[in-house]
């Protein structure tokens, strides 16, 4: 037994041991959602057939980030780099969770004001591009597609700063607005981790970001289980902003700001969609999509919940292809 665990990678030993506690955590954490009545607040704007799940269990991003903060801290004791990530990571959770918790307190889907949500975002940010700076090198370097991995573009201070913080901000309120069906943003998420984990090994002063990786991963994998539809749970803000933190952290340690923006595809898609809706409604007092964001555009076309989940996650993987393509 102890031969078999010398030749399996670490990373996968700890993606399943990050699957089992979320697997368990969630079991044990869903039923006590359900009695606290921290149930989802439904937008009334949004699709008619999501009226159904009003009192849905929310605030299920816990499940994963339980893992991702026992095993990080741990995992410190040998590579206290790690601690950057997860720290972020709880960071962005917070201010999602002071947002989830204040829907349902005031059980209607009116949380922290938008001022407050960016003040929020933008603090955690200012300090994670602080450390980034400061301590890295990566944080300054930006990999560009076709250059590749050995001819990277190093941004002075005074551009890297804003570009950190617009990134994690940007990336945040993107995963947020694609959080809208029963395991879209986990699905596409777990792709764009893979991704990372293939970047990851191109340099071994990254292990720690591919252990980061792996363990959120599996965490996320774990709450698929109760968040695939029909979900049991939902992952909240207090989920997505973690995750759209987690992913631009990454992003930024490994130079890879603009490759997260192709493997992820899907969440500027997302995002775009919303702009343009907005934008384009004010001019003209007409829509673009159906609904935006996007996946309930094609919703209102008549795609089922798991199609749209099955083609974006289909989508992320070929863009997650050709972003490693690229990369090299």
């Amino acid at each position: 037994m102890l031969n078999i665990l010398k030749i399996i990678p670490t990373q996968i030993i700890v993606y399943f041991i990050s699957f089992f506690i979320s697997l368990i955590s969630g079991k044990l954490l869903i039923p006590v959602l359900r009695r606290l009545k921290f149930g989802q607040i439904q937008r009334e704007e949004g699709p008619e057939s999501h009226k159904i799940k009003q009192g849905t269990p929310t605030m299920g991003g816990i499940i994963f980030l339980l893992p991702v903060l026992l095993i990080g801290v741990f995992y410190s004791f040998y590579d206290i780099r790690i601690l950057s990530l997860v720290l972020a990571t709880m960071g962005f959770a917070f201010v999602g969770f002071l947002d989830d918790y204040l829907k349902i307190r005031k059980k209607n889907n009116e949380g922290l004001s938008p001022m407050q949500k960016m003040t929020g975002l933008l603090i955690v940010s200012g300090i994670f591009a602080w450390y980034a700076i400061s301590y890295t090198e990566e944080a300054r370097m930006l990999i560009i597609p076709f250059l590749g991995y050995y001819k990277p573009v190093i941004m002075p201070v005074v551009i890297a700063i804003p570009f950190i913080i617009f990134v994690l901000v940007a990336f945040t309120n993107a995963v947020n607005l694609t959080d809208g069906l029963d395991g879209l943003a986990g699905s596409v998420t777990t792709i764009v981790l893979l991704f990372f984990t293939l970047v990851t090994m191109l340099n071994s002063e990254w292990d720690y970001v591919r252990m980061f990786c792996a363990l959120l991963a599996g965490g996320i994998l774990g709450f698929l289980v109760y968040n695939l539809y029909p979900a049991k749970v939902f992952m909240g803000d207090t989920g997505s902003l973690a995750i759209g933190g987690a992913l631009a952290s990454t992003a930024i340690l490994t130079g890879t700001p603009i490759f997260l923006g192709l493997a992820g595809i899907i969440f500027v898609a997302e995002t775009l969609s919303v702009v343009i809706q907005v934008i384009h409604f004010k001019r003209t007092g007409k829509r673009v999509f159906l609904m935006a964001p996007l996946h309930h555009h094609y919703e209102h076309k008549g795609w089922s919940e798991i199609k749209v989940v099955i083609i974006f996650t289909i989508v992320t993987i070929f863009s997650s292809v050709l972003a490693f393509l690229l990369m090299r």
